[in-house]
């Protein structure tokens, strides 16, 4: 049986004599907490798009290779990225009568969470979380939702829903944020957008024209808030 990453990793370093390990500094080991740290480093300074084995390896100075002892591949890393944000969350315990306060409480960590590294959430995406602490984050939010009185399968499809608003909306506040150019202002300036909404011709775009102020109004936290509320104010308890 072919040997384990970790045993061919040691067999390579085997042939290092005592006085080499002497007479050279000795360097952390890599473990799966430093690996998640220098992701956490690289995506909080870069952004995730530059999210790499190669580069969390040159973080922890070291090669790509030393990564695969502890990690099968980038899917894994992402795993372990949202593991990491997941224990950050504060779940309290189901209340029949405050079940819909304290999903918006969760979610709103959640994003909070993901806002604190660009494009992060991307990581969430498309993807079944099998790390512990994203797993006891489900488990308190189906709780949560079962304890208001929702009916599991739908429980369960608006816990896969919301997630993914939470996340569509962390990433595309870190778009906005890569946008911010002086030559592009007028992406994110709501003065610049409602002024290109009312100049339009008005035969073809009345409505847009009309409620220009409706269609710019509030902030990304208030329509994020907005969103929430809808989605959580249609779901009924079963009867």
């Amino acid at each position: 049986m072919p040997a384990a990453p970790r045993q061919r990793r040691a067999a390579r370093h085997a042939q290092s004599t005592d006085d080499t390990a002497a007479s050279s500094p000795r360097k952390e080991p890599i473990t799966v907490g430093r690996i998640t740290d220098a992701a956490l480093e690289v995506v909080g300074a870069e952004g995730y798009d530059a999210l790499t084995i190669r580069r969390v390896a040159a973080v922890l100075g070291t090669g790509p290779s030393s990564l695969y002892a502890h990690i099968v591949n980038k899917d894994d890393l992402d795993d372990l990225l949202v593991g990491r944000l997941s224990a950050e969350i504060v779940l309290p315990e189901p209340d029949t009568a405050e079940w819909r306060g304290q999903l918006f409480d969760v979610f709103t960590q959640i994003r909070d969470q993901y806002l604190k590294y660009p494009g992060i959430s991307r990581a969430a995406m498309a993807m079944v979380p099998t790390n512990l602490e994203a797993l006891r984050v489900r488990e308190g939010l189906f709780a949560i939702l079962l304890a208001g009185g929702i009916e599991p399968r739908t429980a369960a499809w608006a816990l896969d829903a919301i997630s993914l608003y939470v996340s569509a909306y962390a990433l595309e506040q870190s778009m906005v944020q890569r946008r911010k150019h002086p030559d592009q202002e007028w992406v994110v300036s709501r003065d610049e957008l409602l002024h290109r909404f009312t100049a339009l011709p008005a035969d073809t775009f009345p409505q847009t024209r009309r409620y220009a102020a409706e269609l710019t109004s509030g902030t990304g936290p208030d329509r994020f808030a907005f969103t929430l509320e809808l989605i959580l104010n249609n779901l009924c308890p079963s009867a």
